[in-house]
């Protein structure tokens, strides 16, 4: 479970899955107790790790993890297979509360396999994942689970610091670094601040948010030029995977099909999903929404059968992605079904945009939403991360106007320069936070318009 959830989001997942041992880090103690309390349910055991006082006895039994340990013991009588479930994890919650997923041995071995033979891994690698291991990227993308599996060795941190990071490089030996492409602006900064020795690293690998073309460049300059990009989600793992070889021609782009796996880019119903063989153009430019099949990704929710029917069809997983593909199958991320923006009768996509503000050399992140708007139904305004020199409203929007591939009916309209963008614990931005926060910002009037645009000219 993530552990950076709210209390009121920790009891619905202990309510929906009412497990019997809860295990919890002392640090986030009172969140427990909180959750714990509002949970109809309650575990058997309650299990304690970390120096911190345990939760009082409430209803169940309370113990440290040290107590767990048992001097000697029978292995239980097992009648499994490996078709049952051996792990839950929870999607990161991009469009609401997280579902459970659960995943099967074979899927735990065809993960491994995929990891082992995408980057390759051998037993003589020592890889560090800077995600958290709640998540699917952080257990399997050379984390724990293929890791000790192939008996390769890793390095684990509490919490991601870039500079550590960048030390255990030369301190260890790392061969594979794995993280968000949020990691990788972390570690790009710190390198440029204080140069360490990398020439151990035989890669780095990005995953859970698209990697910007401009960024996969500065990465490869920088960090090392062996950058790889593994597109997917909590319940199919990745499925697309852009290599090396790929770039720089390819940057920007999620890559191709994973070995095992079969992805295609279809059309988009008003009322139902498409089926595999309704794909849009291998054109670049006609957007479909992404599906998947793989040996590696889960077939179900636990309990969460209205879901489970908009995502899971015939066998394959409707992602939620929206996308391009061309005439080799190069898959680029545009948006999601539920950030896509629609202003004046046209959708406009979030990602689009951020891209092309990426390319600013004073912006080093940004996230786009819409906001209502009595005319256009919305327009688009922008979050901003900069770096000196700080540009302003107007110099974003001359860049805007300028930019060859951002139409005018897409570009932000007001700006709010902030220091952090609200993503979730995979990097990903969480367009559905920042929708509603920037309705009630820019009524208050936090957002900046350009100069060159007066109030009443705002959608123009």
């Amino acid at each position: 479970m993530n552990f950076r959830l709210a209390s009121g989001e920790t009891a619905c997942i202990l309510d929906a899955n009412r497990p019997t041992v809860f295990v919890y880090d002392t640090e986030i103690g009172e969140m427990v107790r909180d959750a714990l309390s509002r949970a109809t349910h309650k575990p058997a055991l309650v299990v304690a790790v970390g120096p911190g006082e345990p939760l009082p006895r409430n209803g169940f039994e309370v113990i440290r993890f040290d107590e767990l340990v048992a001097e000697s013991a029978s292995p239980p009588n097992v009648s499994r297979t490996v078709w049952d479930e051996t792990t839950r994890l929870f999607t990161s919650g991009t469009t609401g509360m997280p579902k459970g997923v659960p995943l099967n041995s074979m899927i735990e071995i065809f993960s491994a396999h995929d990891v082992i033979m995408h980057f390759p891994l051998t037993a003589e690698d020592k890889t560090l994942n800077m995600t958290p291991w709640f998540h699917r990227g952080g257990l399997y993308c050379a984390g724990p689970n293929p890791t000790f599996y192939l008996g390769a060795s890793l390095v684990a941190q509490r919490s991601f610091d870039a500079d550590v990071t960048l030390d255990y490089v030369e301190e260890y030996g790392l061969t594979f670094l794995i993280g968000a492409p949020t990691n990788l602006a972390m570690l790009a900064r710190a390198q440029e601040k204080k140069p360490r020795d990398l020439s151990t690293l035989d890669g780095i690998v990005t995953m859970g948010a698209p990697l910007e073309r401009e960024a996969a460049l500065h990465y490869q300059k920088v960090l090392n030029p062996r950058i790889f990009n593994g597109y997917g989600s909590t319940e199919g793992f990745w499925n697309t995977f852009l290599r090396p070889t790929d770039l720089p021609e390819m940057a920007g782009t999620a890559g191709r099909a994973c070995i095992d796996d079969d992805v295609a880019v279809v059309r988009l119903f008003d009322d139902r999903l498409a089926d595999a063989h309704e794909t849009v153009a291998k054109d670049g430019t006609e957007i479909g929404e992404v599906i998947v099949r793989s040996p590696k990704g889960a077939n179900a929710y636990f309990d969460a059968p209205e879901q489970e029917k908009r995502k899971f069809r015939n066998g394959w997983l409707h992602i939620g992605d929206l996308a391009t593909w061309d005439d080799k199958e190069f898959v680029t991320i545009v948006g999601r079904k539920d950030d896509m923006l629609l202003s004046g009768g046209e959708n406009v996509h979030p990602v689009q945009i951020e891209e092309a503000l990426g390319e600013h050399p004073s912006v080093t992140d940004s996230l786009v939403v819409g906001v209502p708007d009595d005319k256009w139904g919305q327009v688009v305004v922008a979050y901003v991360v900069t770096t000196a020199p700080v540009p302003s409203a107007d110099d974003l929007d001359d860049f805007c106007r300028r930019h060859p591939m951002l139409s005018q009916f897409k570009r932000p309209r007001a700006y709010r320069f902030v220091e952090s963008l609200p993503v979730s614990a995979t990097g990903k931005k969480l367009h559905y936070k920042a929708t509603d926060t920037a309705r009630r910002e820019f009524e208050s009037g936090a957002f900046v318009v350009p100069s060159a645009r007066a109030p009443h000219t705002l959608s123009s």
